[in-house]
């Protein structure tokens, strides 16, 4: 499931290649021929990300902030989505561009799903959809497609606030705020590594970021929430931010410092690194079941609590 990171980043390309443009909405698959007809010929005039949820602000004439249509997605373990457009239809930092797709680490198509560009004689002509797509979006110089998303709908501005209600804080957010981190951790008896994976706790946070924070910060994932002090939760809230901006801006989550990278895939410290030496001290790196995903710590670095579950 992509993290929070992948979410922004779609965010920002769906406002660099699509906003202000009246957009064809259709649904290929079928499965959305009602909401996309609701937002068909609109323009797209506002894009949000909270945490794993992307949302795109379509405007008919004259229509008010109140009066927005928001389209909700939220991509789950499955969900893509992937861009063609001519050689103008580029988002920053893309991989594979002009086509791209973004997930937990994005990587440049085959080439068999090469773009299809504007010929000598004409111009720029969109390709017949590829698999089962959920929603396309189709301007004047490209298109985005979305297939397997977990959840897609059309939402109004108070439906979509009420999402926003629900969701923890996010550290991407300008309006992501600590302080509510730090309360929202420290009033449950439920360990932190759990926390952390919550996104009513905090937003936007998955298995590789869970990870990588509590080794940062030297936190047994089985230490108790309430039992981790509050200026530990600031300091891992700032971490985590600075670790998702990076990710933001360069599309991979890498979280190890550089003078701790001795081969090329020594991006991460302990995530999906069992059974191997941690990159510090050199103690094999533990994995258990927590809640149904893997965790991963350094038992000399993060020694386990005498409270923990």
């Amino acid at each position: 499931m992509p993290e929070g990171h992948s979410i922004h980043r779609l965010a920002l390309a769906f406002d660099e290649l699509l906003h202000g443009e009246r957009l064809t909405v259709t649904s290929p698959q079928g499965r959305f021929a009602a909401g996309a007809a609701l937002l068909d010929g609109h323009r797209l005039v506002a894009t949000d990300a909270h945490g794993k949820h992307l949302f795109l602000g379509f405007s008919s004439e004259g229509a008010t902030p109140q009066e927005l249509r928001w389209l909700r997605v939220h991509l789950g373990l499955y969900g893509s989505w992937t861009f063609t457009g001519d050689p103008s239809f580029q988002a920053p930092h893309a991989i594979g561009a002009p086509r791209r797709r973004v997930a937990e680490e994005e990587t440049a198509l085959p080439d068999d799903g090469a773009p299809v560009t504007a010929p000598a004689d004409g111009p720029w002509e969109p390709p017949e959809p590829r698999g089962a797509v959920r929603v396309r979006l189709l301007g004047e110089r490209g298109v985005a497609d979305l297939t397997g998303p977990t959840a897609c709908e059309v939402v109004t501005p108070q439906e979509k606030a009420a999402v926003h209600d629900r969701l923890g804080p996010d550290p991407l957010r300008a309006d992501g705020d600590a302080e509510r981190f730090v309360a929202n951790v420290r009033r449950r008896a439920r360990p932190v590594g759990e926390l952390l994976m919550d996104q009513a706790v905090i937003a936007g946070v998955g298995n590789i970021y869970r990870a990588e924070a509590l080794y940062r910060a030297r936190v047994h994932p089985r230490r108790l929430g309430r039992a981790v002090p509050a200026a530990k939760l600031r300091a891992m809230w700032a971490d985590l931010a600075a670790l998702m901006a990076d990710g933001v801006a360069t599309g991979r989550i890498v979280t190890t410092e550089p003078e701790d990278r001795q081969e090329e895939d020594d991006r991460w410290y302990v995530y999906h690194r069992s059974g191997r030496s941690c990159l510090r001290c050199g103690s094999k790196v533990a994995e258990d079941l927590m809640a149904g995903r893997r965790v991963f710590w350094c038992p000399r670095e993060q020694r386990r609590p005498a409270d923990a579950r």
